[in-house]
């Protein structure tokens, strides 16, 4: 279950009266003002809105890459908004998984190498370390290009090399944006049928950011946001989620 009026109790990702401003020279900016969301194991949620609305801002609050202005957010029982410096890293690694538009892959690093990377850190040993990436390519359908390198690989190849980095140390949530933005139809396609089967056969929490309302009808809850405020969906693309349809 989503919900958006801040009623919610004991779910996975727990947001409360989340405030985001900006300082732009002598300028205040506020990109989010007092947002509630609570969201449940498994969900798949998609954001739209236009640019500006503060959609990644809103990924990188849960992600733990950026703090509130005021509010909180807490998820699976911590409250990541309080926490700071090795604490928050250790619980980003532990918990998140991120999936960008750029692949963000390291060049003179083979597919392999770039899966393994968020690895290194953790307790375990070699041969543990490649059987995870090796799983994780597997699942994306890449287990034969395991040691080529980036430029030996198509961009939908890329995306999916970035999935398996996201996946490999089995983070509680995915945090997507765009991450079909910088691809044709059909390879975007092929990455939303890795992720929706990460959604429904993993069970995988997901939030993702889109312009595409292709990508968006993927997921099992769409959300509208615009001018800070978060609007649920409850027909096809973000035309339903006007204020005054709701009442606001």
């Amino acid at each position: 279950m989503v919900r958006v009026d801040g009623t919610g109790t004991g779910a996975l990702v727990e947001i409360r009266n989340l405030d985001k401003k900006y300082h732009r020279g002598g300028e205040e900016i506020d990109v989010l003002r007092g947002l509630n969301l609570d969201v449940e194991k498994g969900e798949f949620i998609a954001f739209m809105g236009p640019s500006g609305s503060g959609k990644t801002t809103l990924l990188n609050l849960i992600g733990g890459l950026d703090t509130p202005t005021a509010g909180t957010v807490r998820i699976a029982g911590d409250t990541i908004s309080a926490l700071s410096g090795r604490r928050l890293a250790a619980w980003r690694a532990r918990h998140i998984g991120f999936i960008f538009q750029m692949y963000n892959l390291i060049p003179v690093l083979t597919a392999f190498q770039n899966v393994q990377l968020p690895l290194l850190l953790t307790g375990l040993s070699k041969a543990e370390r490649r059987a995870h990436v090796e799983a994780a390519l597997a699942l994306v359908g890449l287990s034969d290009r395991i040691h080529h390198y980036p430029r030996q690989l198509s961009g939908g190849q890329e995306q999916r090399v970035a999935i398996a980095r996201a996946i490999v140390a089995d983070p509680t949530i995915l945090l997507c944006d765009e991450p079909t933005g910088d691809l044709d139809r059909a390879a975007g396609d092929e990455i939303l049928d890795i992720i929706s089967r990460l959604s429904k056969e993993f069970k995988k929490t997901i939030f993702l950011v889109t312009h595409d309302p292709v990508a968006a009808k993927r997921s099992g809850t769409l959300l509208h946001l615009d001018k800070g405020t978060l609007l649920e969906c409850t027909a096809e693309g973000p035309l339903a989620c006007k204020p005054e349809d709701r009442g606001q």
